[in-house]
């Protein structure tokens, strides 16, 4: 056992199932406390009618056939002006998030909706939210402090030799990890024949790499100590070399190999021996719809987030249409351009990720978007979306159901206010009977549910969508009518 359910991913989908019951958007909460007072306040108009009409007005506290009694005036007030339909106008939340996770999407409450609607700008991890992240291992290249044998020097500086010790080593290291190029090096090992490695004091760092001791194997300079190893970015492998000529040579030892800068790239040091693993990595089917989407019908600004280097951000990119590019980003970079990207443009970030590299960025965005099934569970412990599907598709659509029951929310209220007044004032005035008050009144409450309601359709981008929406249907229907009488025609026919 490594960890108890309560730290466990599914524990935390099943906490942000119950958490998403219990946040109530902004608008909700005022609506709640509106109400408390609101009530009060009509209780007391009720009464000050009833009792003081017959002084100010000179109404009779009970009606004849000439004027209706102030109590009767009263009694329709109260009935009018009670806030049922303002209590029911945030319905459209609910019925949003139950849509939602019909489509597994899951919230943390209503107040996401509201956020994601007023966000202006949208930030994408690379690796496995871009891409598949099914990395695959092309090449194993050493390139600082291995000897070279074109000098006379003796090549068996590594055992079998130096490819085979470095992969050796790198999935000794990475053996139970979830990062993709964990996942890729390990694979990439299955069924070879390696020499065994044992670590021990094994750290991880996130953004950075890992760090472990190799138990049997002697430092080279120092045969009473167990040699080094780390694996990680190339920035991180370099920083570890205290000498500026050397890190800078391991550096242009990069730039220069003979595989390109176009694969992703992790490092690994041995003994101070170095060696570039080289990744493949192809972008997610469907993504460049996903990004036309949100750029032209969502109107977001679009950039992405790597701690990769140039020219594989580039590479990707690219492919996926996404012009602004921030690159060799740690953790606390990203972090620190989510937020002030946040502060720049206002209206709020949406951050999409699913690993633990992400968590601090996916945390301080206006809303964080988390792949489930791929995702760590500190990334499922900060998000405020979780997509149970592996699926970016399901995000424009998350956006727009966002925009669409904001909408719906304020349409509510303003129908249950314009109903309250138009049933509410000739009430008061004596100009409707007490049983046409209470229709006009549950008739407001039913048009306000039925209004929430439309949180089920389809979510459109602007009214014209809506339009050709509402026409589609209908032409569906009467389509259905048609076939439906014709087929009951065909059946009449004498044979």
């Amino acid at each position: 056992v490594t960890k108890s359910w309560e730290d466990s991913t599914l524990n935390r989908i099943v906490q942000l199932t119950e958490e998403g019951q219990l946040n109530k958007p902004k608008l909700q909460r005022w609506l709640d406390e509106f109400g408390e007072h609101y009530s009060k306040v009509v209780v007391a108009l009720s009464l000050a009618v009833a009792l003081l009409g017959p002084f100010l007005f000179n109404w009779p506290f009970f009606g004849n056939s000439v004027c209706r009694g102030s109590i009767y005036r009263g009694l329709g007030l109260m009935v009018a002006a009670s806030p049922c339909a303002l209590a029911v106008a945030p319905l459209a939340y609910a019925t949003a998030i139950s849509s939602l996770a019909s489509k597994g999407i899951l919230l943390k409450g209503g107040h996401v909706l509201d956020a994601l609607s007023s966000c202006q700008s949208i930030a994408f991890d690379k690796t496995g939210t871009l891409t598949t992240g099914k990395l695959m291992c092309k090449a194993i290249e050493p390139i600082h402090g291995h000897l070279d044998a074109s000098n006379g020097v003796d090549p068996s500086c590594c055992t079998p030799n130096c490819e085979s010790e470095a992969l050796a080593v790198a999935a000794a290291m990475e053996k139970g990890t979830t990062h993709p190029i964990g996942r890729a090096v390990l694979k990439h090992s299955v069924g070879r024949d390696l020499p065994v490695v044992a670590v021990e004091s094994f750290e991880s760092l996130p953004g950075r790499g890992v760090v472990a001791t190799l138990s049997g194997i002697k430092a080279r300079d120092n045969e009473n100590e167990f040699a080094k190893a780390s694996i990680g970015s190339v920035e991180y492998i370099s920083s570890l070399y205290r000498s500026y000529g050397e890190s800078e040579q391991i550096k242009e030892a990069v730039k220069c190999s003979a595989f390109g800068p176009e694969f992703v790239q992790a490092a690994l040091s041995v003994d101070k021996k170095v060696t570039l693993f080289h990744f493949e990595d192809e972008p997610r089917t469907g993504v460049c719809e996903v990004i036309y989407t949100l750029r032209e019908k969502a109107k977001l600004r679009i950039m992405m987030l790597t701690g990769d280097h140039e020219s594989s951000a580039q590479r990707v990119a690219k492919a996926v249409c996404i012009e602004e590019v921030h690159f060799s980003l740690k953790p606390e970079d990203k972090l620190n351009k989510v937020k002030a990207v946040s502060r720049e443009g206002g209206g709020g970030l949406i951050m999409v990720g699913d690993g633990i590299n992400d968590a601090p960025a996916l945390a301080a965005a206006t809303v964080g978007i988390v792949l489930a099934q791929r995702a760590s569970a500190t990334a499922v412990a900060v998000a405020d979306v979780l997509l149970l599907q592996d699926n970016l598709c399901v995000v424009p659509f998350c956006i727009a159901k966002a925009r669409q029951t904001t909408s719906l929310v304020k349409q509510s209220v303003a129908l249950a206010l314009t109903c309250i007044v138009f049933a509410a004032l000739p009430s008061v005035l004596g100009f409707l009977p007490l049983w046409l008050t209470v229709l006009l009144h549950e008739g407001g409450t039913l048009l306000v549910c039925l209004n929430s309601i439309r949180a089920l359709n389809p979510p459109t981008w602007s009214w014209a969508d809506d339009i050709r929406q509402l026409v589609h249907s209908l032409k569906n229907h009467v389509s259905a009518k048609l076939n439906s009488s014709s087929d009951c025609s065909a059946s009449t026919v004498p044979l």
